[in-house]
């Protein structure tokens, strides 16, 4: 089997995990497509003793740890830089890639230990250094866009398990609008096919057209947004998911997304 039909199964998560590393999209690229060049020319290769996905993000790790420092702000920046920057700054980098790697990814902690060429217990460290940082960032309000009661209340459950509120849960493009005019959230988390046939894919554009909301997607359907000829989500969700998934990608959005969210807007 080729390299290329050995990772391309993987390369949409992996091109998702290092948008949620670096925080931008157009960042995170560059280095998937430097460990994809550096495999093609033989300079870096899959661990034979690894499984193909977990091998591929050792490699992009390797990749991100011989030129990584270029991604982390300067130690003095000022109370000029960006919300982002400064919410990176907090968390330590190798905390901050174990912690996206199990919580966001999906790795075991001993999988993550293999990719970061760390022991187990380095990991558990790290992830909870990660997710004490994440914790102490304060409440918001959520708009929660979903068509099935049955999982609406389970995000709403994890969602007001985590601090936060939920003003609201819409089935269908025409609610999340009504929605996010009676009130606008400091996060949106949603569902791509809806109710009525209508798009959660639509309902956040309308959205994001009039507001600076971070969104997670929870959905089914991966494919329709992973498709390389668009801006895509850093956050992205698949059904059936795993509590702490939802709850680690709640975190990453709030303490990524450039701009206060202290308080609900």
């Amino acid at each position: 089997m080729s390299l290329l039909a050995r990772l391309a199964p993987h390369l949409p998560y992996v091109r998702r995990y290092a948008r949620a590393l670096t925080g931008d999209q157009t960042t995170g690229d560059h280095y998937v497509r430097v460990a994809l060049e550096a495999l093609a020319a033989g300079e870096r290769v899959l661990e034979s003793n690894l499984t193909p996905r977990v091998a591929l993000y050792h490699v992009f790790h390797a990749i991100w740890l011989s030129t990584g420092a270029q991604l982390e702000p300067p130690a003095d920046v000022t109370e000029g830089t960006d919300d982002a920057s400064r919410r990176l700054m907090r968390i330590a980098p190798r905390s901050r890639q174990a912690f996206l790697l199990t919580a966001l990814e999906g790795f075991t902690p001993s999988e993550a230990a293999q990719i970061l060429g760390a022991d187990f217990a380095e990991v558990e460290r790290l992830i909870g250094e990660a997710q004490a940082e994440i914790d102490a960032e304060l409440a918001t309000e959520v708009l929660i866009i979903e068509d099935e009661p049955v999982i609406a209340a389970d995000i709403e459950a994890l969602v007001t398990e985590l601090g936060h509120t939920v003003v609201d849960i819409a089935a269908t493009r025409t609610e999340a609008v009504d929605a996010i005019n009676r009130r606008t959230p400091g996060l949106v988390l949603a569902d791509i096919q809806l109710a009525d046939g209508s798009s959660g894919i639509d309902a956040v554009k309308d959205i994001l057209a009039r507001f600076d909301i971070p969104v997670i997607f929870i959905t089914a359907f991966p494919e329709r947004l992973l498709t390389g000829e668009r801006p895509e989500p850093t956050f992205l969700i698949t059904k059936p998911f795993q509590p702490e998934t939802v709850k680690a990608a709640i975190g990453q959005a709030l303490f990524f997304h450039p701009r206060n969210t202290r308080k609900a807007a």
